[in-house]
């Protein structure tokens, strides 16, 4: 699984006219499932990145994470995380996940975050959405649990 992670101050996903999503502070990360993830791509990564100390402490320094501050995540699927640009003008998508395996793949995701105290709120799976946010820092980084 791929993962880019944003810090924001807010951030909202909206498909049309209708806002579907809406968080304060805390990470918008962008997921992509790969062919070849699993259920073990889930949690390693899950974990990295409630983990990850990428919150300044009160001497500005990054020390605290996302569970610190208990700051909020907006989960957004993103299967261009696997484009390749290798060849040609057009990106090939052919590594990413087909739909129906990569929308159970984010929702057990999404659950696992839940289930480890996270306030996570989510996009709509293969909709066209508009996303909104303020990028903190700015802070942006990106995972990839095939580099485990």
């Amino acid at each position: 699984m791929r993962a880019l992670l944003q810090r924001v101050k807010r951030a909202k996903v909206s498909v049309g006219e209708e806002v579907v999503s809406e968080i304060g502070y805390g990470l918008c990360v962008l997921l992509g499932a790969g062919e070849k993830d699993s259920d073990e791509d889930i949690v390693w990564l899950a974990n990295k990145i409630i983990n990850l100390r990428i919150f300044e402490d009160d001497e500005g320094k990054l020390n605290k994470s996302i569970l610190d501050i208990k700051g909020e995540m907006l989960l957004v699927s993103q299967f261009t995380l696997y484009a390749d640009c290798l060849r040609g003008r057009r990106p090939s998508f052919d590594k990413a996940l087909k739909p129906p395996e990569a929308e159970e793949l984010f929702n057990k995701f999404f659950d696992y975050i839940s289930k480890l105290g996270i306030a996570v709120k989510k996009g709509r799976f293969r909709a066209l959405m508009d996303i909104e946010l303020v990028n903190h820092g700015p802070v942006t980084i990106f995972l990839d649990s095939s580099q485990r």
